[in-house]
């Protein structure tokens, strides 16, 4: 089937099915499934809008509203993951996945589902040291910190991910799991995003917990977004002594929805055709595994430690086992099928009558009740409501920054930092700089057998064509493009030509749009403000718009 895999939506849903319908019509195909690979932006009003980490001027209400309210749907099944640039408010009504609008289906925190016998898992948001141990404890209202702090990977998610034994298909992830870059062309990596070059040599660059799930998943195809450049590698999987022969990982990382950019890819991927084309399926191990580790979640700022096999625990393997994929079978009565049980949970943004001064509350979503009540899951938004109302300001107060004797499995040692300056993220100058001297190790992983040894130096063309296609309607004049090119101010420098020599073995094509940049996508050069940090080292890179 036809898969459509987009990097960071940023709202643009119409641009983006317009694209795929174009698609459609010039290659005579059907898109199947979109899968989108974070800072989706589900914004469905004013307060939604103000849950984003974004500075004022990037709050943009976007398309999406109209496909919660109804105006619209969506043309094509689409799942997707958070990212750092998300209604956190929304997402949080949904910690297990849900409909945030019909035919379009978030994976939450952590999330697998299966579509036509395709087996699709994903992890929202990005990783930051300094959060991964604790909870899931952020609620709206938001401070500053927990604006931010809402979209940080926890452990918690990355150790359910880990009991997965069954093989997956497909994986999502916003950022880059760390060092995959070491299996693809770097070099042009760095024409592109030449600032980039320190964090790769140094190992220093994506998320150690999603290289963590890269080494443990093997999927055929990993997807990711959020340093806006294309970038394709091939991963071969060392062999465990069971897998004939050994598995290995098709890499794809894409670039935002904007004019020039390699936002969009479509590939083929094998599938039960026998299944029906209009329904996504619940993952029984995946929900095995939810209820194996539903007591071991924590809804507080505290650093809490994952089990392991280290003598301090009695138990660690919380994989699925035959008794609890039965259980879950009994829960749904033998159907797999997810309800579309979608409901509009707060008022939608109307056009015509503003109200810019709303705010967002907490919401107990219908959805998430009824997946709960299921399944005997503890609902996190609703426990973490409770213990606001009872416990509000005291224990982050107390907790927040951790304990001494209990630290992160990451390092935070910023002596490795380098200078780089990222010309295509935002800055927040007004925001705090508590967070700014963070920095993201290796830690406890061990991390360089994901580098390809000299005498197996990957395979570079690992099959993304970089064959354009372009809508006539989304042609702009150079007017028409600089008042379209709000949100990507930022983005004028480090832009060469779209990315050549990633491999012509596929004849899926590259969507793309045009806008007003030259042949070359190069434009004049905007200096910004900037802290020297690191795109993963610093506050800014949560940021990164």
């Amino acid at each position: 089937m036809k898969v459509a895999v987009e990097g960071c939506c940023h709202g643009e849903l119409d641009k983006i099915y317009e694209t795929i319908e174009f698609m459609e019509k010039k290659e005579n195909v059907k898109v199947d499934l979109l899968l989108c690979c974070g800072d989706f932006q589900a914004v469905r009003n004013e307060a939604d809008m103000k849950c984003m980490a974004v500075p004022p001027k990037y709050r943009q209400m976007q398309t999406f509203y109209k496909y919660y309210s109804g105006e619209k749907k969506a043309p094509v099944l689409t799942i997707f993951i958070g990212g750092n640039h998300e209604a956190s408010n929304h997402l949080q009504e949904l910690p297990y996945g849900g409909w945030v609008a019909p035919n379009i289906y978030y994976l939450g925190y952590a999330g697998v589902v299966n579509y036509r016998g395709v087996r699709i898992g994903g992890l929202s948001g990005i990783f930051k040291s300094h959060d991964y141990k604790k909870g899931h404890f952020e609620c709206p209202p938001y401070s500053q910190q927990t604006l931010r702090s809402a979209y940080h990977v926890r452990n918690i998610d990355v150790f359910k991910l880990r009991q997965l034994k069954q093989p997956m298909d497909i994986f999502l992830s916003h950022d880059w799991p760390r060092s995959i870059y070491h299996y693809g062309n770097k070099q042009q990596l760095f024409k592109l995003k030449g600032f980039l070059r320190q964090e790769v040599e140094t190992n220093t660059l994506g998320s150690p917990a999603a290289s963590e799930l890269l080494q443990h998943l093997k999927p055929s195809f990993w997807f990711a977004a959020h340093l806006h450049v294309k970038f394709a590698a091939f991963m071969q999987h060392q062999a465990n002594g069971i897998e004939q022969p050994p598995r290995a990982t098709r890499f794809l990382a894409l670039d935002k929805c904007l004019p020039h950019r390699d936002f969009l890819q479509v590939v083929d991927v094998e599938h039960d055709s026998s299944k029906p084309t209009d329904c996504l399926e619940y993952d029984m191990e995946w929900l095995a595994i939810l209820k194996s580790t539903n007591h071991l979640i924590n809804v507080t700022p505290r650093m809490w430690n994952m089990p392991e096999n280290n003598g301090l625990h009695a138990k660690w393997d919380f994989s699925a086992t035959d008794e609890g994929t039965k259980e879950v079978l009994a829960d749904l009565g033998q159907d797999l099928t997810i309800p579309k049980n979608f409901s509009i949970t707060v008022p939608c943004y109307d056009p015509n009558k503003p109200q810019n001064q709303r705010e967002a509350s907490h919401i107990i979503n219908p959805q998430t009740t009824e997946f709960c009540a299921q399944f005997g899951l503890t609902d996190i938004n609703a426990r973490i409501g409770q213990i606001e109302s009872q416990e509000h300001g005291e224990e982050e107060d107390a907790d927040s920054t951790g304990s001494a004797d209990d630290p992160s499995e990451y390092s935070t040692d910023t002596s490795g930092l380098s200078t780089s300056i990222n010309p295509d993220e935002i800055t927040l100058d007004d925001d705090d700089d508590d967070e700014a001297e963070e920095e993201v190790a290796d830690g406890d992983i061990s991390l360089q057998s994901l580098e390809p040894s000299p005498e197996h130096i990957p395979e570079f063309t690992v099959s993304f064509s970089d064959v354009r296609l372009l809508p006539g309607s989304m042609l702009v004049s150079s007017d028409e493009a600089m008042d379209s090119t709000t949100t990507d101010e930022l983005d004028r420098s480090e832009e060469s030509s779209p990315t050549e020599g990633e491999g012509k073995a596929s004849e899926d094509p590259v969507l793309k749009r045009l806008s007003s940049e030259n042949e070359n996508g190069n434009t004049s050069i905007k200096k910004i403000k900037r802290r020297n940090q690191s795109i993963y080292a610093s506050k800014d890179e949560d940021e990164d718009y």
